[in-house]
């Protein structure tokens, strides 16, 4: 059995990096924490277009330091965004998005995506920048239509933090 590279994407404030958590936790394995966020604490909220690229190559090196970390295990990975969640950001805050983004999406493959719906409740910190419902619905919208058009499997995840990790165990396991 071969190591499976489970992806969970949204917009955010649904919950995506507790999910990763509790996953690496239920199965024993690792997860590729969100670069992001971690580029932001260190360099401040404000950025552009270019910083983007910066974050989505993090992204990748962060996420291919883990897949070598865990080569021999047949334990799955679980990743904190990906460049799906790049190239959104990018065109929503941008309207365009940087050809290597697009070059890495073609190129990576993964076995499952995990969607997380906007109806949990938006908790404020200082990186999030989408409060109102309707924003968040709007981008809940492209991750779908991103994944509705590509071939990997996915399933929408939605209900309280317990229904997400149930949902996401049952179609981790049905790989």
């Amino acid at each position: 059995m071969r190591m499976k590279k489970i992806v969970v994407i949204g917009p955010e404030s649904t919950g995506k990096s507790s999910l990763c958590e509790q996953l690496a936790a239920h199965y024993q394995g690792d997860w590729v924490k969100e670069y992001a966020r971690e580029y932001l604490l260190t360099n401040g909220t404000s950025y552009t277009y270019d910083n983007l690229l910066t974050v989505a190559k993090g992204q990748i090196k962060n996420e291919e330091t883990c897949i070598a970390h865990q080569a021999f295990s047949d334990k799955p990975i679980f990743i904190d965004t990906d460049m799906y969640v790049m190239k959104v950001w990018c065109e929503f805050v941008f309207e365009k998005c940087h050809h290597w983004i697009l070059n890495r999406i073609v190129e990576r493959k993964y076995d499952l995506y995990l969607l997380c719906n906007t109806d949990l409740p938006w908790v404020k910190d200082e990186l999030r920048e989408y409060p109102d419902q309707g924003t968040r619905e709007k981008l809940f919208r492209h991750y779908k239509d991103l994944l509705v058009n590509q071939d990997t499997p996915w399933i929408e995840i939605s209900g309280d933090y317990d229904a997400r990790l149930q949902q996401a165990i049952a179609a981790v396991d049905r790989l």
